[in-house]
């Protein structure tokens, strides 16, 4: 964790630990919950735009199925040929 985060991290207890001495306990309450959701949503949001676009994952996704494509050339070509045997036979009868 970054010394950033560390010290918002503290600010937020500090500021908790005042609130339940200062004031009413559900007003002390509310401001906490208010604190750490806001905390927590800055956390998760952080990173927010960091993201591959839409075509750096199809991307990715199209060499994934050309690699499964070349990984099962072997097995359409036996059932090609199966399938071509077969319809030899059929056409004979």
């Amino acid at each position: 964790m970054t010394t950033r985060g560390v010290f918002w991290g503290a600010l937020v207890a500090v500021v908790s630990v005042l609130a339940f001495r200062l004031l009413d306990p559900i007003l002390a309450a509310f401001l906490v919950i208010l604190l750490v959701t806001g905390a927590v949503i800055a956390v998760l949001a952080r990173d927010w735009d960091q993201h591959s676009t839409y075509e750096e994952r199809e991307a990715v996704r199209a060499r994934k199925r050309a690699a499964k494509w070349e990984r099962s050339a072997d097995a359409r070509a036996r059932d090609r040929a199966r399938w071509d045997a077969h319809q030899a036979r059929q056409e004979r009868k």
